[in-house]
C-alpha cells in the first residue's frame, strides 16, 4: 500500500534507543516512500490532545546517539482510563479513546508507530481493534516483553549496570565490605541476571527466585572464611523473601500510573544481613541512571533495523503486529499475542543454571549445600 502520512509515539518509560527508532522510521518512511511523518508529543497525551510535530530526515540527522526520546513520553496517560487528579485530591478514570481516534483521523495517518513495552502495546492493541492501523515497536530495559529475543533499552541498562558493579568490586574489596546494587527490572530479573554475570557479582537476587536470607549470609561467611571478607550483590527491585511481598515505596507512588513504585528492597536486605554478620553493608540504587545516556552499538542496530521493519509492515499493510527480533531476523507477532503478558527468567533457563554452576547464590541453595562445593579460595 501507499505510505503517505505517518505518525510515531514513544510510550511509557525513556530508554536508550528510542531516538534511533524514530530516525529510523523517518528516514524509512521518507527515502522509502516519499511519505510524511508526523511526532506524536508525550506518547498517548499527544493524541489525545492533539500535539504533533512533523519529522523531517533534517530534524532527525543527529539523534543516533542521544538517549531519551525527542518527542517525549509518558506513562500515565492510558487514553482508555485517563486518570485525573480532582480538587479533593481524589482519582477519577475518564475514556478518552475518542480524542485520540478524532486525532488519528484528523492528521490523516496510514499508519500509527507505537514505541513501548507491554503496557503500552496493550494500548496499541486496542487502539488497532477500534480501526487504527497500528505496528507496534518493543522498547524496555526491563526485556520484559514477550515474543521478541530482546527489546532496544535492555543492553544499555545492563551495561550501566556492570559498569556500576565493576566500580562497586573495587571500593568492596578495598573496605572488605558487602555491596548491594539494586537495579530496575519490575517483576523479571533481567537486568540483575545478565549484570550480575558480567559483572562478577557473588549474589544475585531475582523476583523469580524468592530468596532465603540465611542462604544469603552463608555466601557471605563462607567467603570471608575462605579469605574474601567481600561480597557483591546485585538485586533486582522486584526481589522479595521466601513468604514476602516486594519492597514498595508508598510515598513516592505514582498514582496518576496507578501502579505502586518499587524500590528499597537494597536496604531492606542491607538491614537484615548487618543484623546477622559482623560486616559493613553498603547499598546503591542504581535507578534512573539505567535509563538515561547514551545506547550501546547493540541497541542503536537493533532500534534501526525495528524502525526499519516496522515501515517495511507499514507499506505491506500488515497492521495490528509488532516487529520483533527473532535472532537473526526481524518477524512479525501479532499484538493480540502480547496483551497482558509479561516475560520472565524461566527456572529452567540456561542462564540460571550457568550462574549457579559458577557458584553465584540466588538465595535458594540450601545452607552447608554450597560450603562444600565452594570450600575454595576466590
Amino acid at each position: 500500500m501507499s505510505l503517505k502520512r505517518v505518525g510515531i509515539l514513544t510510550g511509557g518509560g525513556d530508554c536508550s534507543g528510542l531516538n534511533a527508532v524514530i530516525r529510523a522510521v523517518t528516514r524509512a518512511a521518507v527515502f522509502g516512500h516519499g511519505a510524511t511523518v508526523i511526532g506524536i508529543e508525550r506518547g498517548f497525551e499527544g493524541l489525545v490532545f492533539n500535539h504533533t510535530t512533523e519529522l523531517t530526515v533534517h530534524s532527525t540527522r543527529s539523534i543516533l546517539t542521544l538517549g531519551g526520546t525527542i518527542l517525549g513520553t509518558t506513562n500515565k496517560g492510558n487514553p482508555f482510563e485517563w486518570r485525573e487528579i480532582n480538587p479533593d485530591h481524589s482519582i477519577s478514570v475518564h475514556d478518552y479513546s475518542d480524542k485520540a481516534l478524532a486525532t488519528v483521523e484528523q492528521l490523516q495517518l496510514d499508519c500509527l508507530f507505537i514505541v513501548g513495552g507491554e503496557g503500552t502495546l496493550e494500548i496499541g492493541y486496542r487502539l488497532f481493534e477500534r480501526g487504527v492501523p497500528v505496528i507496534g515497536i518493543p522498547k524496555t530495559i526491563d526485556n520484559d516483553l514477550d515474543k521478541t529475543d530482546y527489546t532496544f533499552g535492555f543492553q544499555t541498562a545492563v551495561q550501566v549496570a556492570c559498569d556500576a558493579l565493576d566500580r562497586l568490586y573495587t571500593t568492596g574489596e578495598s573496605h572488605q565490605r558487602v555491596m548491594i546494587l539494586e537495579v530496575m527490572g519490575r517483576s523479571a530479573g533481567w537486568i540483575a541476571m545478565e549484570a550480575g554475570i558480567s559483572g562478577g557479582a557473588h549474589i544475585i537476587l531475582i523476583p523469580e527466585i524468592p530468596y532465603d536470607i540465611e542462604s544469603v549470609v552463608q555466601r557471605i561467611r563462607q567467603r570471608a572464611r575462605n579469605g574474601s571478607p567481600f561480597s557483591i550483590i546485585i538485586v533486582a527491585e522486584g526481589a522479595k523473601e521466601i513468604g514476602g511481598d516486594c519492597i514498595v515505596q508508598e510515598a513516592a507512588s505514582t498514582r496518576l500510573q496507578g501502579v505502586p513504585q518499587l524500590g528499597g528492597v537494597g536496604f531492606h536486605l542491607a538491614a537484615e544481613i548487618r543484623k546477622r554478620i559482623d560486616l559493613e553493608v553498603r547499598c546503591t540504587v542504581l535507578g534512573h541512571i539505567q535509563r538515561g545516556g547514551s545506547p550501546t552499538a547493540f541497541d542503536r542496530i537493533l532500534g534501526t533495523r525495528l524502525g526499519s521493519h516496522a515501515v517495511q509492515a507499514a507499506a505491506e499493510g500488515k497492521f495490528g503486529n509488532m516487529v520483533s527480533l527473532n535472532t537473526p531476523d526481524m518477524t512479525l507477532v501479532p499484538l493480540c499475542e502480547l496483551a497482558g503478558v509479561v516475560r520472565r527468567i524461566p527456572l529452567d533457563s540456561q542462564l540460571i543454571r550457568c550462574a549457579e554452576s559458577i557458584g553465584i547464590n540466588l538465595g535458594r541453595t540450601p545452607a552447608g549445600q554450597e560450603l562444600t562445593r565452594l570450600d575454595h579460595n576466590e
